[in-house]
């Protein structure tokens, strides 16, 4: 007997407010929910301490999650100075303290040596694999291990205040990998005392920012009051996540070729001269994502949405 499936063909991009204390796995299933989506998934795990920016994919948008996953970022963030945690936030448990504080000069000074490519050591509370093992389970049950060094790029680190001795307000903009709990214990190490991130705050994940987001109590309070064609008016098409890449506006035949998986020649005198990925529609629907090669669409994934 065939396994029945479970939830709606619900796709597009749902652009979240996390908020505080929330994981971003609990916050796709209280999302999926309200939904009644088959499939969903996020774009870049925030920690529970954080709020902010969590972009989520349901339905089909899961196929194009690699391209926010790998966009840039940027984060609002306070780092208290004189404590160092084993966590590198405000949630975890003081093991350094130190009584010396910079100065405004002195932390604005500091900060170019954190732009650019850099090499960071991950938090040690962070899920990247160590021998088949997450760190943060290592670090919970005291094993001793070392996380190697890795290059990550900063394009824009900036004080934006500095209310009192023990704290100053940055914003970072980052590519993929960096971790700003170790960028806040890095620079507290660098200014000669010690620090760690007490409040964090996502405000844009590639091409989504805050100006695209709505909160889970929004959310909520528009289920509840207006139902489910409120609630899909407020998806993002799936190629939303796609803008950065150029799009090919093929003929209903190639269509119906690449929803077979097959290539198709990009002809006419309107065929761009590029090489690399793409996206092709067809009658304004999605159809593929995929390589462009000598004058060839090559798919290499296809959307199954309504055309």
């Amino acid at each position: 007997m065939a396994r029945q499936r479970k939830g709606k063909a619900v796709s597009g991009w749902l652009i979240l407010d996390k908020p505080q204390g929330m994981t971003s796995t609990r916050a796709v299933a209280r999302v999926k929910r309200l939904y009644d989506a088959a499939k969903a998934g996020h774009a870049g795990t925030l920690d529970p301490l954080a709020t902010g920016i969590l972009p989520m994919a349901l339905g089909e948008a899961t196929k194009t999650m690699p391209f926010v996953v790998e966009g840039s970022k940027a984060y609002r963030f306070t780092v208290r100075f004189g404590t160092e945690t084993d966590t590198d936030d405000a949630e975890g448990a003081v093991v350094a303290t130190s009584e010396h504080r910079p100065t405004r000069a002195e932390i604005e000074a500091a900060l170019p040596k954190f732009t650019g490519e850099i090499e960071q050591v991950p938090p040690r509370y962070s899920a990247l694999k160590v021998e088949g093992a997450r760190a943060y389970d290592l670090a919970r049950d005291q094993e001793d291990f070392e996380l190697a060094p890795r290059i990550v790029t900063i394009e824009r680190l900036a004080l934006v205040d500095h209310p009192n001795a023990d704290h100053c307000v940055l914003e970072a903009e980052c590519g993929k990998g960096t971790y700003v709990r170790a960028l806040a214990r890095d620079l507290g190490r660098e200014l000669g005392t010690l620090g760690h991130v007490e409040a964090l705050r996502r405000t844009r994940v590639g091409v989504f920012g805050e100006e695209d987001a709505i909160t889970l109590h929004e959310l909520e309070a528009a289920a509840s009051a207006s139902g489910e064609e409120v609630l899909l008016g407020l998806l993002r098409p799936v190629e939303t996540a796609l803008q950065d890449l150029t799009a090919l506006s093929l003929t209903a035949a190639d269509a119906a070729r690449l929803r077979q998986g097959q290539a198709v020649l990009l002809r006419g005198r309107d065929a761009p001269i590029m090489s690399g990925t793409a996206y092709a529609v067809s009658r304004g629907a999605l159809i593929a994502v995929g390589e462009v090669v000598q004058g060839e669409f090559r798919p290499r994934r296809i959307f199954n949405l309504p055309h």
